[in-house]
């Protein structure tokens, strides 16, 4: 530590070239996470300064305003967001500014682990079996006494206006949701007391509300580190409070991350390009109306529908659910991952620039260690498998509550008995199928076989 004054320095870059803006939903999150984080910092006699524009300038105009001698900050992944920072670091040190960057939202940098011959892992399982043999985290810091600093102009969080406005579609986030470094800690705190130890069987139920930790948008935002967590867990299990499978399956999925944040850094294009270039002979298709359906929780299966539903209502949606519609968008519906991709950026509140492309790639089958082209999720029995009960269909899609387990993630297949009684009218207060499922799964084997026709006769 210097000794030196801080400024705690927030700038909103929407104007640098390449950076993807947020979307609307993490818009909603920012917003409250950067008021949470204000006010942690004026507990610390310090203030947060707001600013929002190209970085480069921002930066400039607040070093000239205090007189700063050096800037930090944690690095990004991201193509573009490398190249302004590389750019920024240039422009500081030119200037007599010291500027250092450094690891603040993984457990190894991207080119930490390397195969046998050097590269970067393709494939999850040896990542996550190297990554676990090789890391530690770091001790945890002091938290700072004093966040003092000069008085610098800020703009005010509702400046920034993240907040949706006219109409205001996020009423159902806040009853799930506590954005800041609190929030988070509580969080993880909950999740190790006694849910993570049936993390593995429940991780994919998602009915139990209670079956993920739910930490996602505080990883994704910084409000907790990945070295936060595993310390957190790796603690609990010598202290003999939880047990070693449910917290390995859970620090398993702390790896997926990592694992894709590898693949961004290794492929800055990961969100727009094929990481599989042989999918660019995919005859995907262009159905706005479908899009639509699909979007709104419209398609006329009950397990797709509670999803899309739910990530409207909430910002949110179950990793299980997550690959289902993925699934049903990508294979029954043959549109491209990209519109699935761009939907999930706008909508969830964890929408991260390295999960969100590379678990789309992967149920796509474009992707890194891809789920096979052929894997069509059948969304009837992924519902019967994963939602057995139904709670979570009744949930989200209250219009066929009273309708049997037997039939409820099947509709159609009830007779007009039960589902006159039930008080459903297919068509009329819940959709038909928008297209029958295996006439989806044929279509999409027959494309995929087009597919492997053209490479083979590239």
């Amino acid at each position: 530590m210097s000794g030196r004054p801080i400024v705690c320095l927030f700038i909103h870059d929407e104007a640098s070239e390449g950076l993807r803006p947020h979307g609307g939903a993490s818009k909603w999150w920012l917003d409250k996470s950067l008021k949470a984080l204000a006010a942690d910092i004026a507990g610390l006699s310090g203030q947060l300064t707001l600013r929002t524009g190209a970085a480069a300038e921002c930066l400039g105009d607040v070093i000239a305003e205090t007189g700063a001698g050096a800037v930090y900050w944690n690095r990004r992944y991201d193509g573009p967001g490398r190249a302004v920072d590389a750019a920024i670091k240039e422009t500081l040190k030119a200037r007599g500014v010291e500027a250092e960057s450094f690891n603040g939202r993984l457990l190894v940098e991207p080119w930490v682990l390397k195969t046998g011959s050097g590269g970067y892992y393709k494939v999850f399982t040896p990542f996550w079996k190297a990554l676990r043999a090789m890391y530690a985290p770091p001790p945890a810091l002091p938290r700072p006494k004093s966040l003092a600093g000069p008085d610098v102009f800020s703009l005010g969080v509702d400046e920034l206006g993240f907040h949706p406005h006219g109409p205001d579609w996020s009423t159902g986030f806040n009853a799930m949701w506590t954005p800041g470094e609190a929030g988070a800690a509580a969080r993880l705190a909950d999740f190790l007391d006694g849910p993570v130890d049936e993390y593995g069987e429940c991780r994919n139920l998602p009915g139990r509300e209670d079956g993920t930790s739910g930490l996602s948008p505080h990883l994704r935002f910084g409000e907790i580190s990945p070295a936060q967590v595993w310390r957190a867990v790796m603690a609990a299990i010598e202290a003999g409070r939880i047990r070693d499978e449910g917290a390995m399956v859970f620090l398993s999925e702390i790896a997926w991350r990592e694992f894709s944040y590898s693949l961004l850094f290794h492929n800055p294009d990961l969100a727009e390009e094929n990481y599989n270039k042989d999918f660019r002979h995919m005859p995907w298709r262009e159905e706005a109306a479908v899009l639509s359906a699909w979007q709104r929780g419209m398609t006329g299966y009950p397990i797709v529908d509670a999803g899309m539903r739910q990530l409207w209502q909430t910002g949110w949606m179950h990793n299980r659910v997550r690959m289902i519609v993925a699934s049903f968008l990508t294979k029954h519906l043959m549109i491209h991952w990209r519109k699935g991709e761009d939907w999930f950026w706008d909508t969830l509140v964890d929408a991260d620039p390295a999960s969100n492309p590379a678990s789309w790639q992967w149920t796509a089958g474009s992707g890194a260690d891809a789920a096979p082209y052929f894997r069509v999720f059948n969304p009837i029995t992924q519902g019967q498998k994963f939602d057995a009960d139904g709670a979570y269909v009744r949930r989200w899609c209250p219009e066929l509550a009273a309708l049997p387990d037997k039939v409820l993630h099947a509709p159609w297949q009830a007779g007009d008995g039960v589902l006159k009684a039930a008080g459903v009218w297919l068509g009329k207060t819940y959709p038909k199928p928008i297209i029958e499922h295996e006439t989806g799964r044929k279509r999409a084997l027959e494309a995929y076989e087009t597919l492997k026709a053209k490479r083979s006769a590239a």
